[in-house]
């Protein structure tokens, strides 16, 4: 009897591979590009404002110099492909600090917010999902459908850093039940978390009714009902591996969107991470650290679309037939 692979064909995986690493390098080009391009095309003197406006104009010229930003254009992108290749992100204007170093620094809170904030997303849509979808199955409980419909849509549709506002005078100013701002103890993730898995939770529990009802109806669903198996046996073991493509999909969209959504909810929460000095570099117009922050923002979102891609690719081989 011949053994089912899993993932594309054997022979498909060099050529999956090739197109995936392509189209990632190329989207890196793009991103770096872009991030290069930004401190040009920015209104403003960056040295001039990191001084401020009574520095002399040799000191200007000095610390513009130190940085070539006098050189041609072409000769600055070729300068800042070589050190972004050595990893180097430059030096923060305003602090002289490597911008590699204070990323570094702000990074880990970033990363645990977004982090705990998509385990609790999954966490709580998955069984959400699975349970409107066993409770709506063939048109039962409308009611219940259309409660969950409308919810769900209203509560995704809520903006991230609205949810944390109201987060915050909901449990912090009137109850004073968490602290309102600033990283110290565990407590003081739950607002920030929350107002970033709210969203993704709602989205995500509405494509796993969608996929489960879908799968409940399947042939191998309808006999392991017919072999009296118990009811938690045949949607979890039997239908729910079987929707989790889609799940994954979104699931995938949904931690991006999530590091994303970091910066708004940061400046909401005064969280010390790179969300929060993305805004103050801008408004400081200190454009390495921003353009090094942006970087690691864009990586981040790429890596978790590849990944995404190769999951899918194990789990659902014709996800990878049209990359052959």
């Amino acid at each position: 009897m011949k053994t089912p692979t899993v993932g594309p064909k054997a022979g498909r995986w060099p050529r999956f591979a090739l197109r995936r690493a392509g189209r990632l390098l190329a989207s890196l080009w793009v991103l770096v590009t872009a991030a290069f391009l930004m401190i040009h095309l920015v209104p403003g003197d960056p040295v001039r404002a990191a001084l401020g406006p009574t520095a002399p104009a040799d000191l200007v010229l000095a610390h513009k110099e130190e940085l070539g930003l006098l050189d041609p254009l072409w000769e600055q992108y070729v300068t800042f492909l070589g050190h972004l290749l050595q990893g180097d992100l430059g030096v923060s204007i305003a602090t002289r600090l490597p911008v590699g170093e204070v990323i570094a620094q702000q990074l880990p809170a970033t990363a645990g917010l977004a982090l705990l904030a998509f385990v609790l997303a999954v966490a709580v849509a998955v069984p959400v999902g699975v349970v409107m979808a066993v409770l709506t199955r063939r048109g039962r409980g409308r009611r219940t459908e259309l409660a969950f419909t409308g919810t769900n849509v209203v509560v995704s549709a809520i903006p991230d850093f609205l949810l944390g506002v109201g987060l915050v005078y909901l449990l912090a100013v009137q109850t004073q039940v968490f602290p309102v701002a600033g990283r110290a103890g565990a407590d003081s993730y739950v607002l920030p978390v929350l107002a970033l898995a709210i969203g993704p939770a709602a989205v995500l529990s509405r494509i796993v009714r969608v996929e489960m009802l879908a799968v409940m109806e399947a042939d191998y669903v309808r006999t392991a009902r017919a072999k009296r198996l118990t009811p938690v046996r045949v949607h979890v073991v039997h239908a729910l591996p079987n929707a989790v493509t889609a799940t994954l999909t979104i699931g995938g969209l949904a931690l991006s969107s999530l590091v994303a959504g970091t910066v708004l909810v940061e400046n909401v929460f005064a969280w010390p991470g790179l969300g929060s000095s993305i805004v103050s570099s801008i408004v400081a117009k200190d454009y390495p650290l921003v353009q090094g922050t942006v970087l690691v923002y864009g990586v981040g979102v790429l890596l978790i679309n590849t990944l995404v891609d190769v999951a899918l690719a194990l789990l659902d081989p014709r996800s990878a037939i049209g990359e052959a």
